[in-house]
């Protein structure tokens, strides 16, 4: 099988799908691989290396035009004329963009979205080492935005002797979450972790031994820990569905001028209330008295580390795609549970319900 590996055109996006490890393991079982030239210059990935891999180098179309394609981001509005009935291997987030659903659907595309692989368990194995990631830099984020000169309170996170640190609240306790929790506290701040699951807050208990304060998520819960919060982390997830907004307009307003929110769950939506997507070049935006980051491609920020830990985790599927689609479909449940659009229809039943279509087996 011809599998291409475009350049990523998202902005400020730095990552490559696949690493010279990955190109010399599919070629290694007999694939062909084709990557765009300067591909994986964001990070820190030549040319020479991918060629010294095994791979052979072409321009845009030659990489979209391979029978697999492996990408990073959602496709660009620029690039969906460059769609056509391959299968594509990547972020989709398509409940909250129907005119990508849109798009796949007519070019005949067979599209797997890595947010939608998701294990008998309930884990998503391969949108873990990116929420790992981007909880991690939530915090950092959001850090550097409460400095004055940011234009935040002029909050040091983990406070001095004698002052205390910032009040950091994290609403949602899976991966994304758990991991900003671990960084706020680490960083010496009075971190409150949030969730509707009680065992997920049993967990971060046990886990932090009480230095993190935890509440069942509920409406007035969430209103009265954010209103009194330095830093807010909103780490929500619905699998295929938009994020549910858990910060309102009314909490936005009653926030201390100066605080700063990070919405994880931006690629989905988000869960602040008039968020809008935003880049690594201008990433914040003023709602009511707070400060919003939301920048829809945040481990971009690491381009180096994001792309070796995606590629550790979507290589293993990616080489069983390449033998075979079909067959890696019918024998991997979390695989299949990744197709998102094949036959010019919608078939993930999540996915298909937001965009208020009716889903068809798989």
């Amino acid at each position: 099988m011809i599998v291409g590996v475009p350049a990523e055109t998202k902005s400020g996006e730095t990552r490559i799908a696949l690493a010279p490890a990955g190109v010399h393991a599919l070629v290694a079982r007999g694939h062909r691989v084709v990557v765009e030239s300067g591909a994986g210059a964001g990070a820190g990935i030549g040319d020479d290396a991918l060629v010294a891999a095994g791979a052979t180098l072409a321009d845009a179309a030659g990489a979209w035009g391979s029978d697999l394609v492996l990408k990073v981001k959602e496709p660009q509005p620029h690039e969906l004329p460059l769609l056509c009935d391959n299968v594509l291997f990547t972020f989709l987030h398509l409940a909250a963009n129907p005119a990508l659903a849109t798009a796949l659907r007519a070019a005949g595309t067979t599209a797997l979205s890595y947010d939608t692989v998701q294990d008998d368990a309930g884990g998503l194995p391969l949108l873990a080492p990116m929420s790992e990631i981007a909880g991690r830099l939530a915090v950092v984020a959001g850090a550097h935005h409460l400095l004055g000169p940011s234009g935040g309170r002029g909050i040091l996170l983990g406070g001095a002797p004698g002052v205390p640190g910032a009040r950091v609240v994290v609403i949602g306790a899976g991966v994304a979450g758990v991991h900003a929790v671990a960084q706020a506290a680490g960083l010496g701040a009075d971190v409150t972790a949030l969730d509707v699951s009680l065992p997920a807050l049993r967990r971060l208990d046990e886990r932090f031994g009480g230095r993190v304060r935890t509440v069942a998520s509920t409406a007035l819960a969430v209103e009265e820990a954010v209103v009194s919060a330095d830093l807010v982390v909103g780490a929500v997830l619905v699998p295929g569905r938009p994020a549910p907004v858990v910060v309102t307009r009314d909490m936005l307003e009653a926030m201390t001028p100066g605080s700063v929110l990070v919405d994880i769950a931006i690629d989905q939506g988000g869960c602040v209330a008039g968020v809008v997507p935003t880049t690594h070049a201008d990433p914040v935006r003023r709602l009511g008295r707070a400060r919003v980051y939301s920048v829809a491609n945040m481990p971009a920020a690491v381009g180096v580390t994001a792309t070796l830990a995606l590629t550790n985790a979507t290589l293993p599927y990616a080489l069983r795609l390449a033998d075979g689609v079909d067959a890696a479909v019918e024998a991997d449940r979390a695989l299949a549970r990744g197709v998102n659009v094949r036959a010019g229809r919608i078939v993930h039943p999540a996915v298909a319900e937001a965009l208020g279509e009716g889903a068809v087996s798989a």
